[in-house]
């Protein structure tokens, strides 16, 4: 055997040996004293990986009041707010929490307007238990009575109640002109997504407003009704009663604890929806979780990192049972995640692989004699081999 080099191992960052072609049964020792060995075990290996996370209640948005109007009730920092309940009152009116996904943006006050606005009233109503009588069915077409606001929140046209002739608003006669008919507006159809405010739905709107502590009127302006898309938990309180309402009033997230992982764009591919982790606690508990989304927006590094720092995408990890983050509401966590696992195979420090010239890797003993080796996972220093003659306890030499 000609003499053995040290080279990197392509991919493990690692030195291994080569040994020169032909007879793999036995190469020449080094001298005894200068050998370092180590133990073939046989062990458990996993490609987990550990990162940093932060456990807090998710993503926070800033909520204003509207244009007018003095702050005379806000909540507590770190209040529930769910269906029906009130979050805020500006000039003593309450502003009442519903779910959905589209905002109110105008005026209900007309039986006959239609839009998805319409729909998240209904929908709200109907869920905390009021009768809203039938819908129409897609595809109906509904004529709004002149005035009404459109689904875009303009009003219709109106007639005038008279019309006046250049001279002085009279035909000569001494009378008035009489109005002329009013106008009509073009039926609207309903879409899918949309519901139509029917008196049905006005009565179920009066009976909820008066259950509310809120005059029933039956008309529901835009500020009457936050829509979130679920139970919200108030953060940061920016205002006090008396405040411009105009302002920001305060600030909303999620009701659940979520730990969130920035990861590189380039990394980003090894972690997937409904892999399982650990999150281990400052407190030192840990809680199993799974992957609940890989964000798709990629974030310019922090500045903090410098200017050669990658690109980030955020890996949102679900806690499986969140009754271990109940002392804890915000925390930097150490998450593991679990990656392919193998139990009980034999296992060397990839120092100890020796990369034969034909092609392979195998190990050494002390003695010199050379056992050829199929290598399997790679994790955390260590590879899995199999092969002829090895076994566990067997010693093999590896590099210092």
């Amino acid at each position: 055997m000609a003499a053995a080099v040290v080279t990197a191992l392509a991919g493990g960052g690692v030195g291994v040996l080569f040994a020169s072609p032909g007879d793999v049964t036995r190469a020449e020792a080094s001298d005894p004293a200068d050998v370092r060995t180590v133990t073939v075990t046989r062990t458990d290996l996993s490609t987990a990986v550990t990162k940093s996370g932060t456990l807090n209640y998710g993503r926070s948005w800033t909520l204003k009041g509207p244009a007018d109007g003095r702050v005379t009730l806000l909540p507590a920092a770190g209040a529930l707010i769910g269906r029906g309940q009130q979050l805020y009152r500006v000039n003593d009116r309450p502003a009442m929490v519903f779910y959905g996904a589209t905002p109110l943006f105008r005026r209900l006050d007309a039986a006959g307007i239609v839009g998805r606005d319409v729909r998240v009233l209904a929908d709200n109503l109907q869920a905390l238990g009021y009768d809203i009588g039938p819908q129409p069915a897609v595809g109906t077409l509904i004529t709004l009575p002149p005035g009404a606001p459109t689904t875009a929140g303009t009003p219709s046209p109106a007639a005038p109640t008279g019309a006046a002739d250049p001279k002085g608003g009279h035909d000569g006669s001494g009378q008035k002109d009489p109005a002329p008919p009013a106008a009509s507006q073009d039926p609207t159809p309903v879409r899918k997504g949309d519901a139509v405010l029917t008196p049905s739905l006005i009565a179920a709107l009066k009976r909820w407003q008066q259950s509310a502590g809120m005059a029933p009127t039956g008309v529901l302006d835009a500020g009457d009704v936050i829509v979130t898309t679920g139970p919200v938990r108030v953060g940061d309180v920016k205002a006090q009663p008396g405040d411009d309402a105009a302002g920001e009033l305060l600030s909303l997230t999620g009701t659940e604890k979520v730990v969130t992982v920035p990861v590189t764009a380039q990394d980003s591919a090894s972690f997937q929806k409904g892999q399982a982790v650990t999150v281990s606690l400052p407190d030192g508990a840990t809680a199993t979780g799974r992957i609940s989304a890989v964000s798709t927006v990629i974030q310019s590094a922090d500045s903090a990192e410098g200017v050669d720092a990658a690109p980030k995408r955020t890996v949102t990890v679900q806690v499986d049972d969140a009754r271990k983050l109940d002392r804890i509401d915000a925390a930097p966590v150490q998450v593991q995640f679990t990656g392919q696992t193998k139990q009980g195979v034999l296992a060397v420090p990839v120092g100890a692989l020796v990369a034969l010239s034909e092609g392979g890797y195998a190990v050494q003993e002390p003695d010199g004699r050379l056992i050829k080796v199929t290598t399997g996972m790679f994790a955390k220093g260590l590879v899995e081999v199999s092969g002829s003659g090895l076994s566990a306890g067997l010693r093999v030499v590896t590099t210092s």
